[in-house]
């Protein structure tokens, strides 16, 4: 069964939104690698409605920047009630009984379901057991108030367990958690 992966960049104080004002001075080589290689085994996106507009309307036009052709050619699912058509190549809108269809495109054959970004959707598919993998590059940094994180308070709790962790010379942390055992 393919698996769903969930990649965020995250501070130390859980904002995972707008990683352009904090997380670049960060990158480096071994990020880069940490990156690229939670693309190896993944064949397919999965994204919630507000990334999907992002996306849709950036990597299009930067084709030839790095992953952009991969971007572009990789088939594309977007979880939204409110989405009518999905233009961007390769993407297909899921509404609906969300939940079932994650679990079929789950099912089928193929490689594994990568998620960056969409921490609204990663919380959903968290609490109906559909992400198997959480990966956060956690920077050591606490951005503040004013912006998103991965986990609000009103979250119920989410036990998970450490599967990987790896701590880059940057003072990055790679940390890989799957669903705790029940």
């Amino acid at each position: 069964m393919r698996k769903i992966k969930s990649n965020f960049f995250m501070s130390l104080d859980g904002v995972v939104e707008a990683p352009d004002k904090w997380h670049f001075s960060y990158f480096d080589d071994e990020m880069g690698a940490a990156v690229s290689s939670g693309f190896e085994t993944t064949d397919t996106l999965l994204m919630g409605r507000v990334l999907y507009d992002e996306w849709a309307a950036y990597w299009p036009e930067h084709a030839d920047e790095p992953f952009g052709d991969v971007m572009n050619s990789m088939k594309k699912y977007v979880i939204s009630d409110s989405l009518q058509s999905a233009d961007w190549e390769n993407s297909e809108v899921i509404d609906g009984d969300v939940a079932q269809k994650v679990k079929e495109i789950k099912a089928q054959e193929g490689g594994d379901i990568s998620m960056s970004g969409s921490a609204t959707t990663v919380r959903w598919l968290l609490r109906h057991g559909l992400v198997d993998e959480l990966n956060l590059l956690v920077h050591p940094i606490a951005v503040g108030e004013g912006l998103g994180r991965l986990f609000s308070p009103e979250e119920p709790t989410m036990p998970l367990k450490l599967v990987r962790s790896e701590a880059f010379k940057s003072g990055v942390l790679n940390l890989s958690y799957g669903p705790a055992e029940a």
